[in-house]
C-alpha cells in the first residue's frame, strides 16, 4: 500500500484545479494588481473574483475579505491590529487556555505592552464555557477570541453562543477557523462574529496565503505600513498567484461540502471505534460528539507518541502529535493540560487527521497495524511502563479508555 497520509490538519495536497488555475500568474499574467493597464487589470480582476470566492464560502461580502500571508497573519492582524485599533476604548482582552499560539503569543505580546490579559480555561473535552467567558468580561473588554475548532483535538465550540455575549457587552469578537473551515459549514452572519481567520493550505490550496474576514463597520489597525492595498490593511503587493489559489480552493470546499463531511466523519467513527476496542490504555481527547469529521486524538498510555508516529513512518503512514506549528517542542500539548490531562498521558498524545482523499481500506490497515505498534513500544518502555488497569495519569478517566 502507499503512503497514507493522516495529517490534513497540519497541511493539505494543493488540488489539481488549484495548481492549474495558478500557473499563468506565476509565469505570462505576472501583472501587478495595482498597475493601470491591461495586464494590471487582468491580474486586479483576478484578485478580486477570488475575493468574492472566499466571501461565498463563509457568507461574507467580498469587501469584507482582507488576504493575508495565512492564517497566522490573519491571527495577528485579528489581535494586535483590532486591540490597536480600539484601545481608546479599553484594554481587556479575553482568549481561551487552548487557542493556537498565533493567537496566544499575539495575546501576550499585547499584554507585554500594557494591555491586560485573562485567559479563560476549558472543560476535560475541550469546550469553553460561555457562561466562564461572560464573567471574563469587564467594563474596559475590547475583544474577545475564541477559536472555531481546535486544531489538535478538534472540539467545535459554541462560538454563536459566545457571540451573543459579546453583542450584549459591546466587545468586538474574533475566531480562528482555520480548521473549521472547509470541513464543516461557516457562516459569518450565523456565528455573529466580527472577524475571522482563513488558511488556504488548510483547505487544498497553497501555503503562504489566508484570509481575515473583516465585519464591515469594524476597524482594524494596519500591521505592515508602505502602501494602501488591502484597503490599506495589509501594505504590499498582493501575492496573485496565492489568492488565486486560495479562490479556487475556496470554491471547491463550497462544493460538495456536507456529504464529503458526512463521508469523512463516518471513516473518523470508524477509526475511534477500532482504535478503542483494540488497544487497552487508549483515550480520546476531546468532544465525542462536538468535533471537527475529520479529527481523531488519541494519548496511549505508556508510549511517547513521537514515537508511535516514527513507527507509523516506517509503516507508510503520516500522523502527528499534535499541531505541527508545536513539532519539535519537548513540552506536551498545552491544549491537553488545559484539559486536564496529565503530564505523562499527554507525551502518548497522537492525532490522525483525515481528508478528502481517504478510504475506508487506508483506515482499516491503520486498525490493523497499529496494536502491534503499540505493544512493542510499551514492552520496550524501562520497567515496564504500561500495565494493563492501570495508568500512570491521575486524570485518566476523564476519558474514553477500553
Amino acid at each position: 500500500m502507499s503512503t497514507i497520509y493522516l495529517d490534513h490538519a497540519a497541511t493539505t495536497p494543493p488540488l489539481k484545479e488549484v495548481y492549474e488555475a495558478m500557473k499563468p500568474f506565476i509565469s505570462y499574467e505576472f501583472g501587478n494588481p495595482s498597475s493601470i493597464y491591461s495586464i494590471g487589470k487582468k491580474a486586479r480582476a483576478a484578485v478580486e473574483h477570488a475575493r468574492r470566492q472566499v466571501a461565498e464560502l463563509i457568507g461574507a461580502k467580498p469587501g469584507e475579505i482582507v488576504f493575508t500571508s495565512g492564517g497566522t497573519e490573519s491571527d495577528n492582524l485579528a489581535l494586535v491590529g483590532g486591540a490597536f485599533a480600539w484601545k481608546e476604548k479599553g484594554n481587556h482582552i479575553v482568549t481561551t487556555a487552548i487557542e493556537h499560539h498565533a493567537v496566544l503569543e499575539s495575546c501576550r505580546f499585547l499584554k507585554r505592552i500594557g494591555f491586560d490579559l485573562s485567559i479563560v480555561g476549558v472543560d476535560s473535552s475541550g469546550i469553553v464555557d460561555p457562561d466562564d467567558i461572560r464573567k471574563a468580561i469587564k467594563k474596559d473588554t475590547v475583544m474577545v477570541s475564541v477559536m472555531h475548532a481546535n486544531n489538535e483535538v478538534g472540539t467545535i465550540q459554541p462560538v454563536a453562543e459566545i457571540s451573543k455575549i459579546c453583542r450584549e457587552r459591546e466587545v468586538y469578537l474574533h475566531t480562528d477557523a482555520i480548521q473549521s473551515v472547509g470541513n464543516v459549514p461557516v457562516n459569518v452572519q450565523e456565528l455573529g462574529v466580527d472577524m475571522l481567520s482563513v488558511s488556504a493550505h488548510k483547505i487544498y490550496g497553497p501555503k503562504g496565503v489566508g484570509a481575515l474576514y473583516v465585519r464591515e463597520g469594524c476597524i482594524v489597525e494596519r500591521l505592515i505600513h508602505g502602501g494602501e492595498q488591502e484597503k490599506g490593511l495589509r501594505a504590499g503587493t498582493e501575492n496573485v498567484p496565492g489568492i488565486i489559489g486560495l479562490g479556487v480552493a475556496a470554491r471547491a470546499a463550497n462544493s460538495g461540502l456536507e456529504q464529503r463531511a458526512k463521508r469523512i466523519a463516518f471513516f473518523r467513527d470508524t477509526l475511534i471505534d477500532g482504535v478503542l476496542s483494540t488497544i487497552p490504555g487508549v483515550y480520546l481527547n476531546g468532544h465525542r460528539q462536538e468535533r471537527l469529521p475529520n479529527n481523531v486524538h488519541f494519548c496511549f498510555d505508556g508510549v511517547e507518541g513521537e514515537a508511535v508516529c516514527l513507527h507509523l513512518d516506517a509503516a507508510g503512514i503520516c500522523a502527528s502529535t499534535g499541531s505541527a506549528c508545536s513539532s519539535g517542542a519537548l513540552e506536551p500539548s498545552h491544549v491537553l493540560l488545559a484539559m486536564g490531562v496529565g503530564y505523562e498521558l499527554a507525551q502518548g498524545s497522537v492525532r490522525f487527521t483525515l481528508g478528502r482523499d481517504n478510504t475506508i481500506e487506508e483506515i482499516h490497515h491503520l486498525i490493523e497495524i497499529l496494536p502491534p505498534i503499540i505493544a512493542r513500544l510499551r514492552a520496550m518502555s524501562p520497567g515496564g511502563y504500561y500495565r494493563p488497569g492501570t495508568c500512570a495519569n491521575s486524570l485518566c478517566n476523564r476519558g474514553t479508555e477500553k
